[in-house]
C-alpha cells in the first residue's frame, strides 16, 4: 500500500467490510425491483420511480446528516443506516403494491445515505495524503459487493422467484451493522469528520467557485446515469431487447464490477496526475457507452454498457477526491453532503426523465440525449480547469 501503513488500515477495513456486506444484499434485490414494480403496475415509467423514491429521502437527508455527524460522530449514524436498510428489506418482502415498494425504497434511501456519504468524508481526514486511493478502495468495496449480489442471486434464486431475496438482504444489512460495532467506541481525532460544522456562508461561498460548481453539475449527471442503470435501463433491456432475468443480472454485475475496478485504478492515478483529466475522461467514456448500446445487437450491448460503467466509476472517484482537495478539514462533512445532494438530485430526475422520453420518443432518442449531456459536461469541465483551493 506504499505510504499507507498496514497498522493504519483498521478503519478502512472495518467500514469497507460492513459496506460490502450490505451491498451484496442491495445487488441481489436491485435487479428484482424494476421487474416487480412493472408486474404490479404494468408501466415502464413506474420503474423510474423505484430510483426516484430512493433519491427523495437520500437527497433530503444529506446536509442535515453531515451537520449532525459533525457534532455527534459517525458511528451512531452508520448503525442507524444499517438498521433502516434491514427494515426496508422486510417491507420489500411483504409488499403487495407499487406504493409499498416505493415506501421501502424511501426508507432504504435514508439508510444508505450515511454509508455512502460519511465513509469518504471520514477516510479523507484519516488518510489525507491518499484521498483518491482510500476513497477508491472504499467505493470499490461497495461496488464489489454490488457486483457479487446479482451473481449470488442467480446462484440462490436462478429464476428470480419468490420474496426470499429480500429477507437475505435484510439479514446482510444486520450483519453489516454488527461489523460497524467493531469501530472504536471513542474515535481518535483523526477519525472524526470535523471539529466545527461549516457555516451557511462558508458553504455558499464554496459552491459559487467555478471549479466545484462545474464538478457538482457533473456529479448531478453521474447520479442520473447511475439511477438509470439500475431502474429504467434494465427494464428497457427486457422490454425492447428481450433480455432474460439472468442476462439482466449479468448487466448489473458488469456495471458494479466495472465501477469497482475503475475506482481502484483511477483513484491512485488521480492522486499522482491530477483529478481533472480523469473527470473528463470518465464523462467521455460514459457518453460513448450510452450513445452506442441501443442500436447494437444483444451480445455487443454488454460491452457498450461496461464502457459506460467504467466511465461512471472513473468520474466518481476523481470528482469525490477533487472536491475534498478543494476544502479544509472544517468543510469535509459539508462537501460530502453537497456531493451526494447533487448525486441524489440526478438520481431522482434522470430515471423519470429518460423513462418518459423512452416511452414518448423511443429508447434510441432518449439515450442519445443522455449521451449528449455527458459529452457537453465533459467539455464544460475541460474548460473550467483551475487549481483547487489549498487541500484540507
Amino acid at each position: 500500500m506504499g505510504y499507507l501503513a498496514m497498522s493504519s488500515l483498521k478503519l478502512l477495513f472495518v467500514i469497507g467490510v460492513a459496506a460490502s456486506l450490505l451491498m451484496v444484499g442491495v445487488g441481489m434485490i436491485v435487479p428484482l425491483l424494476p421487474q416487480r414494480v412493472m408486474l404490479l403496475s404494468g408501466s415502464l415509467q413506474s420503474a423510474g420511480f423505484i430510483a426516484s423514491s430512493f433519491a427523495i429521502s437520500y437527497v433530503l437527508i444529506q446536509l442535515p446528516l453531515g451537520r449532525f455527524a459533525d457534532r455527534l460522530g459517525v458511528k451512531p449514524f452508520l448503525l442507524l443506516g444499517y438498521g433502516l436498510c434491514a427494515l426496508s428489506g422486510v417491507l420489500f418482502f411483504y409488499a403487495a403494491s407499487p406504493k409499498a415498494l416505493y415506501l421501502g425504497r424511501f426508507i432504504q434511501g435514508l439508510g444508505e445515505a450515511p454509508i455512502w456519504a460519511l465513509g469518504p468524508a471520514l477516510l479523507s481526514l484519516a488518510y489525507p495524503q491518499a484521498k483518491g486511493r482510500v476513497i477508491g478502495l472504499y467505493n470499490a468495496a461497495i461496488h464489489t459487493g454490488l457486483a457479487a449480489g446479482p451473481l449470488l442471486g442467480i446462484l440462490l434464486f436462478p429464476r428470480g422467484e419468490g420474496q426470499l431475496p429480500f429477507l437475505v438482504f435484510a439479514a446482510l444489512c444486520g450483519l453489516g451493522g454488527v461489523t460497524v460495532l467493531l469501530l472504536p467506541r471513542r474515535p481518535t481525532p483523526k477519525e472524526q469528520i470535523v471539529g466545527k460544522p461549516a457555516s451557511l456562508g462558508e458553504t455558499l461561498a464554496l459552491l459559487r467557485l467555478r471549479g466545484p460548481l462545474t464538478a457538482l453539475s457533473g456529479i448531478f449527471l453521474y447520479g442520473a446515469g447511475y439511477g438509470i442503470f439500475i431502474s429504467v435501463l434494465p427494464a428497457s433491456l427486457v422490454h425492447a431487447k428481450g433480455f432474460s432475468a439472468s442476462s439482466t443480472a449479468v448487466v448489473f454485475a458488469l456495471f458494479y464490477g466495472a465501477i469497482s475496478l475503475s475506482q481502484i485504478v483511477a483513484g491512485p492515478l488521480s492522486d499522482r496526475q491530477g483529478r481533472h483529466p480523469y473527470m473528463v475522461a470518465g464523462l467521455v467514456l460514459a457518453a460513448a457507452g450510452f450513445a452506442s448500446f441501443t442500436p447494437l445487437p444483444q451480445p455487443w450491448t454488454f460491452g457498450a454498457l461496461t464502457l459506460a460503467s467504467l466511465g461512471l466509476g472513473i468520474f466518481c472517484v476523481a470528482s469525490m477526491a477533487y472536491l475534498n482537495d478543494c476544502v479544509p478539514a472544517a468543510l469535509k462533512g459539508t462537501i460530502s453532503g453537497s456531493y451526494y445532494l447533487s448525486w441524489g438530485l440526478g438520481y431522482f430526475v434522470g430515471p423519470v426523465a429518460v423513462g418518459y422520453l423512452a416511452e414518448a420518443s423511443g429508447a434510441l432518442a432518449a439515450y442519445a440525449l443522455l449521451a449528449g449531456a455527458f459529452a457537453l459536461q465533459a467539455l464544460a469541465l475541460h474548460r473550467s480547469r483551475e487549481a483547487p483551493a489549498k487541500p484540507g
